[in-house]
């Protein structure tokens, strides 16, 4: 518990210390708070349709409980949608970052190098991704981990509709799913530099779970503020190389922390 815990901290302080290079430079802020913004409009729109249209989304998910007595209706519709704003937010968030690192691919791969550069005295062997490479990884990693998102949000769709227990447990893995999944997309570049895949990534994060969670957690619930996300994103994507360089350096696999291994295809 106690290693656990020390991980865990130790993966928060990397994000602390992501805030830490983006505020340093203005520049850096700039090239990651961009594509953030330009995101944060497109996606502004179906959030708020979703906010506007909730009530009646829920209650077209039940309308089995129509005859129900008015306080068993209230409370079966309040706990679908929690569970409805939860799986929502779970997967607004993964396009959110998923979006941001495809439109601003080269920006993001520029913040990984410079954190590289200064923080690590470089790292010997990295691949220059460029943006149409970056994209169509990008696109396909997000598609795929939207669907993960997806499969994890169904069993936890069900769950928020038990009272008390769907309503306070169930956000909380929720939210320690979504934080797994953001992980895995803000270290897409630094891994994908290194020519390393989503496959790989995931069982080298896996490797230091607690870590992971550390540094993806804080940053979940930051993005879940309203617009926080064009200043959370930048500073994520420098922790998120450190993340990956630490996590490499902890690996059980005979690749070297900083060498590429097979190309990402």
């Amino acid at each position: 518990m106690g290693k656990t815990l020390r991980d865990f901290g130790t993966g928060a302080g990397l994000l602390a210390r992501g805030f830490g290079l983006i505020f340093s430079s203005g520049r850096l802020f700039l090239l990651g708070a961009i594509p953030a913004l330009l995101t944060s409009l497109l996606l502004f729109g179906g959030i708020l349709a979703l906010a506007l249209n909730a009530d009646d989304l829920i209650t077209w998910a039940t309308p089995f409980a129509d005859d129900w007595s008015q306080t068993w209706q209230t409370v079966l519709r309040v706990a679908a949608g929690v569970s409805i704003v939860v799986a929502a937010v779970a997967i607004s968030l993964l396009l959110f970052s998923g979006l941001t690192l495809i439109i601003g691919g080269p920006f993001y791969e520029a913040i990984a190098e410079h954190v590289e550069d200064r923080e690590l005295g470089g790292v010997p062997g990295t691949q220059q991704v460029g943006w149409g490479r970056s994209a169509w990884i990008g696109l396909r990693d997000t598609v795929l981990l939207v669907l993960l998102a997806v499969v994890f949000g169904i069993p936890l769709f069900v769950a928020g509709f038990i009272p008390v227990l769907g309503q306070t447990v169930v956000p909380v893995l929720a939210a320690l799913v979504g934080a797994w999944l953001l992980a895995l997309e803000l270290t897409a570049i630094p891994f994908t530099r290194r020519g390393l895949n989503l496959k790989v990534r995931r069982r080298t994060l896996a490797g230091r779970r607690a870590m992971t969670l550390g540094f993806a957690t804080p940053a979940y619930l930051l993005c879940l503020i309203p617009l926080a996300g064009i200043v959370v994103l930048p500073a994520a994507m420098a922790g998120g190389t450190l993340l990956a360089h630490r996590a490499r350096e902890f690996s059980t696999g005979s690749a070297s922390p900083t060498a590429p291994s097979s190309p990402v295809r």
